[in-house]
């Protein structure tokens, strides 16, 4: 067995950090690893450690924090060890400072052996008497020898076999390093505490640890799932699951214990959806099914959207009609890029979110029946919204077909899925989709000659409602739901609602950025970094980047934020900019005629963003530095 001794080394021990905050502990120790020699590259790990952070924050609470990434670019496995005895501000779960941390540096092809050992580690801090041995220690030898201790006594432990478990857990967090065992290891201690049998297979890097049987599951009480990653579910149905984020497997395990044995958890109805698929952000609560199973259509269609929009702007810098072979500015390169872009990429758009919403609802039975559901409404010109009914159709085919076969005998079941579910479900769907694309082709016609006959004033109404919607939760359903109805715009023909949505999911981070700028005093200096980041990000037309600001203070962020992103769709609105690419944000507005008046456009999401800043100066308080 690997020890941690053999990962973490002296010269990778900081026993008094500078740092005095969450990013300069994060720059230490990532330089103490890089002095070291166990790192590729310094700043593609750092890049790691924060995308990890951006998941949730590794502060674990009793002054813990365990940052942690497995990237390519680390050189060989390794343990980086700091300590603070005054604390640092880290954003722990519990919001006390942290005084300890391990940053864990697992290489992309770290084997079973390595990730075992650094999520050893982790469960181990749980313990406080170790915490208090490692605060004392005087040097870099005692830490080693307190951890040598600590896994001299642990050597050996296995868990305990029984006939059946009152309980079982599953745990699982996106590295799999470190959460996936604290959330174990404390589900396990507070059960032991309590008197309740419990097993818990964790989801780790490593692969599933202790997996949970069909025999256990059948006799337990409930299941807890403390996971943010992709879990199997399907082998739940039926059975009391409480499904929550893994933070609160370390944090609430009493609490998770209780509901489960008071029997208040809900009986687990689904196919096989995974857990950690339909989290919200920043709760990690599952989300309504239907918003659910559409999310999980636009984010696969999204490739196909952003990949095919900007391979047509692309085509539009030859000339607008560059692609037709009978037009004079006709180029055959453009009629590739237009080939792949808009013939290939965006003709597969409608299907494939047609197949995903299918396939989120019934599995892998609806996809097929999804995908001929989308191809019909594509052809048939019923568009955006055929894709739609089309997928919600076949998904919930699928499910009935299944049950109305559920009773088939045994020796049936190989054929059911390969011959009676693929049949009926494409049959059933495909004559419903037959008959209804007609009328649903009309309705799109009546909404774009709707919305071609608005005047200015009531274009400008839905500049203002579309853009201020991408700014109330910043890729949440109702910024999605903006956002989704501006790709059916474009995808109908109509490119003056998207105008609106683009400029008013950039509006958030950019002003923000420039009030991190201009109002120095009314941010910390870690908010100042983050805000530099913000430029790139709204720039770039991703929302989220306002969500760190957002949270820390959102009754002053979200109505600067909302008032500053309806302000620019208006203006775009008002200014009667057009906009053809679904993506891109300020790298596609000069582009061929992606825009129609690219300064114009550019005036409106500059306004936009002086608005949200001079909001924020007004509103936000001196910082407390």
């Amino acid at each position: 067995m690997l020890k941690i001794s053999e990962l973490l080394k002296k010269d990778t021990m900081v026993l008094n950090l500078r740092a005095a905050s969450k990013e300069a502990v994060i720059d230490e120790l990532v330089r103490t690893l890089d002095k070291a020699g166990r790192l590729n590259d310094a700043q593609a790990f750092k890049r790691a450690i924060l995308e990890r952070e951006s998941q949730s924050t590794t502060g674990v609470g009793e002054g813990i924090a365990i940052p942690h990434a497995k990237t390519a670019a680390v050189k060989q496995p390794a343990i980086a060890f700091g300590r603070s005895d005054a604390g640092i501000d880290y954003e722990s779960l519990d919001g006390q400072p942290s005084h300890l941390f391990f940053m864990i540096a697992a290489s992309e092809g770290a084997n079973n052996e390595h990730l075992e050992t650094l999520s050893r580690l982790s469960t181990f801090l749980m313990d406080e008497t170790f915490r208090s041995t490692l605060m004392k220690a005087q040097s870099e030898d005692e830490i080693l020898a307190a951890i040598d201790k600590k896994e001299a006594e642990t050597a050996g432990e296995a868990e305990e076999k029984q006939e059946g478990y009152e309980l079982l857990a599953v745990t699982g967090c996106p590295t799999g390093i470190a959460h996936t065992y604290m959330a174990a290891d404390n589900l396990k201690s507070k059960a032991q505490e309590l008197g309740v049998s419990i097993k818990v297979e964790t989801n780790g890097s490593g692969g599933v640890k202790n997996r949970l049987t069909d025999e256990e599951i059948s006799a337990a009480k409930a299941i807890i799932v403390a996971a943010d990653t992709k879990v199997e579910m399907d082998r739940f149905h039926g059975k009391p699951v409480i499904q929550v984020p893994v933070t609160d497997g370390i944090r609430r395990p009493k609490e998770l214990i209780d509901q489960a044995l008071a029997g208040k958890a809900p009986v687990y109805e689904g196919g096989a959806q995974a857990s950690g698929e339909d989290g919200s952000a920043g709760g990690g609560r599952p989300k309504l099914g239907f918003y659910k199973h559409l999310m999980n259509g636009v984010s696969n269609m999204l490739p196909f959207v952003v990949g095919g929009g900007i391979l047509i702007a692309i085509s539009f810098m030859f000339g607008i009609k560059a692609f037709d072979p009978s037009d004079p500015s006709y180029h055959p390169f453009a009629e590739m890029l237009m080939t792949i872009g808009g013939g290939n990429a965006f003709g597969l758009m409608i299907p494939v979110l047609a197949a995903f919403i299918a396939m989120s609802i019934a599995d892998r039975p609806g996809f097929a029946a999804g995908m001929i559901g989308g191809l019909i409404a594509s052809t048939g010109e019923a568009g955006f919204l055929g894709g739609l009914i089309a997928g919600f159709l076949a998904g919930y085919v699928a499910l009935g077909v299944k049950k109305v076969l559920a009773n088939l005998p045994q020796t049936l079941d190989g054929i059911k899925t390969i011959l009676f579910y693929p049949v009926f479900n494409i049959f059933i769907t495909g004559m419903i989709m037959l008959v209804i694309v007609g009328p649903l082709a009309a309705f799109n016609t009546g909404l774009q000659d709707w919305l071609g006959s608005m005047g200015t004033a009531n274009m400008v109404i839905l500049g203002v409602i579309l853009g201020g919607m991408m700014a109330v939760d910043m890729g949440g359903p109702i910024n999605k739901a903006a956002f989704t109805f501006g790709i059916a715009m474009i995808d109908a023909g109509n490119f003056g609602p998207h105008a609106a949505v683009m400029a008013g999911g950039m509006v958030p981070p950019l002003g923000i950025a420039l009030a991190t700028t201009l109002f120095k005093k009314k941010f910390t200096k870690q908010e100042r970094e983050a805000g530099k980041t913000n430029y790139i990000l709204g720039a770039s037309f991703i929302t989220e980047g306002a969500i760190p600001f957002a949270a820390a203070d959102p009754g002053r962020v979200i109505p600067s934020i909302i008032v500053g992103s309806a302000f620019a769709g208006g203006l775009t609105a008002l200014f009667n900019v057009t906009l053809s690419a679904p993506h891109g944000g300020a790298f596609v507005i000069f582009i061929g005629n992606i825009v129609n008046n690219p300064l114009l456009y550019l005036v409106a999401i500059i306004a936009g963003s002086i608005v949200t800043a001079l909001l924020l100066g007004f509103w936000k308080k001196d910082a407390k530095l």
